[in-house]
């Protein structure tokens, strides 16, 4: 009994002591990327993606997708995107997004696109609202639909993203009024709801 009181304590500073390990390698390499050492960020965040650690895998998707530090790759920064978004984060559901929708990496398809873009968009990323509202307009993966087209990029404006504003007023000169009336209701339907009625 003796020993279970001793390594309960001693299991949890290990299990939290590593967290914070892995947040101080994770930030040591977000200050060396931002200072231009990608050599040293490319150090810190490898064993941390090769853990799970999420924003080390999308960082990597950017340097690879890029070529900091690396030899441009889009199928390795896929890799990195992919593993990222599954686990829910948002940044790499756009790039994933993006990937797809312009066939870098892998094959191109809309379809799949528009699946990473709706992920992050239903997170209320801003860059996926937007990216959503384009396939909508052109038909990309989906069928046209300017209504959605303008609610998404409603979102996005509303969200920071001065581009999808300017879409959002472009698509207004070629919508009637009832149109407009219905995509903002459901740009308030949808944020009511923390993006669940979409």
């Amino acid at each position: 009994m003796r020993i279970n009181k001793l390594l309960v304590p001693l299991a949890f500073s290990m299990i939290f002591g590593s967290g914070v390990a892995l947040a101080d390698n994770f930030y040591k390499g977000f200050d060396a990327y931002r200072s231009g050492d990608f050599k040293t960020a490319l150090i810190e965040w490898t064993p941390l993606a090769e853990q799970g650690h999420a924003k080390a895998q999308y960082w990597l998707g950017i340097m690879y997708e890029v070529g900091e530090g690396v030899p441009e790759n889009d199928k390795t920064a896929v890799k990195w995107f992919t593993k990222a978004a599954e686990q829910g984060n948002d940044s790499a559901q756009v790039e994933l997004g993006f990937m797809y929708s312009r066939g870098y990496g892998v094959l191109e398809n809309d379809k799949t696109a528009v699946k990473w873009y709706t992920k992050a968009a239903e997170q209320g990323n801003s860059g996926g609202q937007g990216m959503l509202g384009g396939m909508y307009e052109y038909g990309e993966g989906v069928l046209t639909d300017n209504r959605r087209a303008y609610m998404w990029n409603n979102l996005a404006s509303y969200n920071g993203s001065k581009i999808s504003g300017k879409q959002k007023d472009r698509l207004a000169k070629q919508m009637t009024p009832a149109d407009i009336s219905k995509a903002q209701e459901m740009s308030s339907r949808c944020l009511e709801s923390s993006y669940t009625d979409c």
